[in-house]
């Protein structure tokens, strides 16, 4: 399975990163699936629902099912959350994954960076990293897209990855 990553800190523009690579990349007949990485409890559910009720009377796994779409829900109740790895193996086959987060996994990334924040460049330390989408001049050997360039970055991760 083809794998790339998005990465970097709070208000970097990751999501709004992935949102238009999922677009550009479908967009010229590929398929693509993510994983985004929560550091808080995530919850797709809320309380009232059905699906709720069912996962707060225990129940480990929940799918809702519907003519659109169907999800599957599985509680933790305290295990170990599962390496990206084991979530990876539970997704059907496409051209490509992108993950959003996971900072520390050895997958190849691209990772943003926003002047405003403020925060430190991760790629000096991390060779996961292959290149910057940043909105500013950033100091660095790795190629620079600028954050918006949507379709550079696609073609360059496309590149990555390999047919």
């Amino acid at each position: 399975m083809r794998l790339y990553g998005v990465t970097g800190w709070k208000n970097t523009g990751k999501t709004h990163l992935m949102e238009r690579l999922v677009a550009e990349i479908t967009g010229r007949g590929l398929s693509v699936s993510t994983v985004k990485h929560a550091h808080h409890g995530a919850d797709v559910d809320h309380p009232g629902r059905d699906s709720h009720r069912h996962r707060m009377a225990g129940a480990r796994e929940v799918i809702v099912a519907s003519p659109l779409r169907w999800a599957l829900m599985h509680e933790l109740r305290g295990a170990e959350e599962p390496a990206l790895a084991d979530l990876l193996a539970r997704l059907s086959p496409v051209d490509l994954v992108l993950v959003e987060g996971y900072k520390r996994e050895g997958h190849p990334k691209i990772e943003t960076h926003r002047v405003a924040a403020g925060h430190p460049l991760i790629a000096p330390g991390d060779p996961t990293v292959r290149a910057l989408a940043s909105d500013g001049a950033a100091e660095t050997a790795l190629p620079v897209f600028d954050l918006d360039d949507t379709r550079a970055i696609a073609d360059f991760i496309l590149r990555e990855v390999g047919p």
